[in-house]
Parts: C-alpha cells; structure tokens; sequence
C-alpha cells in the first residue's frame, strides 16, 4: 500500500510541475520562431487613417506630440511596469532603437503608468535599461488616441503621421526581418531600394 501511494504522490508531482512549467511562459524553454511569424501579428491597415495630436512629455520633461516627429516612421509602444509582457518585450524594443536608422525611423516607448514619471526611470535602471529612454503620458490623453484595453500595444505612424500598422500583443522585436518590415512606411527607404 505505502508503495503504490509513494508512486501516485510521485507522479502528482510530476504533473503539478509540468502544469507550472507550461503555466508560466518565463519557464518555457525560449525557442526562436521562424522570422515571418513574429510579424504576421502586426496589422497593416488598407489605407493610413488620420490620427489627433496629443502631449506626452519626453524624458526631460518636455512636452511633445507626434507631430514634432513627421517626416520619419514613428513606433509608438504603449506599456507599463506592472505588466510582464510588456517587460519582457522593452530589451528587444532597446536594442531595435540602437538598430534603427534615427533619420529615417524613431520608436516612441510610452509609459502608461500612474506616476510613470518618478517610477519608469528607477524601473528601467532595474532593468540594465537605463540609456532606454521612455516617454510618458501625465494627462492620459493617448486614451483619446489609442485604443489601451490591451498592452504592449504598438502602433506604426508612417512620415505624414498618419496610423498604418498596429499590434496589440507582445512582439519578438528581435526578428531579423523587423526592420525591413518597419521600412516599408517610409518614402526613403523605397527610393533607396
């Protein structure tokens, strides 16, 4: 009796731990996914829709609207420091930022946080992220703009500041195709293709 009931708590415990293992994705082996597939998930819209300009203040504290970034293709990420998606999804935003082409292309992180002023910056230091410069919403007016039921959330504005892609998941901004794809909004990267 004591040996089929050491046998069935043994095999209990194999099954709670693969329950836990497939559970939490942070404990899953990391398998690279085939290149494409990383950005099937983005949406590219059928025509660019017209987006309201609204403030953000930028890293020093300035005021800002995306207006001030026309004429290049704008990555906007809307995040926050109480969600694990968008956690793990701020180093591959980092080093897409290094990557990108800053007089073709600017990527906008914007904290959504309550207080992301005095808490995004100590954060992102946690993090090994503190050359990582996010933006922030005080007046909580990117509601009015974007849709935020749903973070990490990214939306692509193309050169006139016009919205032409969007992903409201988590993305693998690591993709060696990430840029190419990003690239396909700007008038200048086509010419030089």
């Amino acid at each position: 009796m004591k040996k089929w009931l050491a046998i069935l708590l043994s095999n209990l415990l194999l099954l709670s731990v693969a329950n836990m293992v497939s559970a939490y994705p942070g404990m899953q082996a990391q398998t690279k996914q085939a290149t494409q597939s990383t950005l099937e998930r983005i949406s590219v819209l059928p025509q660019p829709f017209p987006i309201a300009l609204v403030d953000f203040t930028d890293a020093s504290g300035q005021q800002v609207n995306f207006e001030h970034y026309k004429g290049k293709v704008v990555v906007i990420n809307l995040w926050a420091t109480w969600c694990p998606p968008c956690v793990r999804e701020l180093p591959a935003l980092h080093r897409l930022n290094q990557a990108l082409d800053s007089e073709q292309f600017v990527l906008l992180p914007i904290s959504i946080d309550a207080d992301a002023d005095k808490i995004v910056k100590p954060f992102l230091a946690d993090l090994g992220l503190s050359a990582f410069d996010s933006y922030f919403d005080p007046q909580q007016q990117l509601r009015d703009v974007f849709p935020l039921d749903t973070i990490p959330a990214t939306f692509i504005l193309n050169e006139q500041g016009e919205l032409v892609a969007y992903v409201r998941t988590y993305i693998d901004w690591d993709d060696e195709n990430a840029i190419s794809f990003l690239a396909q909004f700007s008038k200048s990267s086509q010419k030089a293709q």
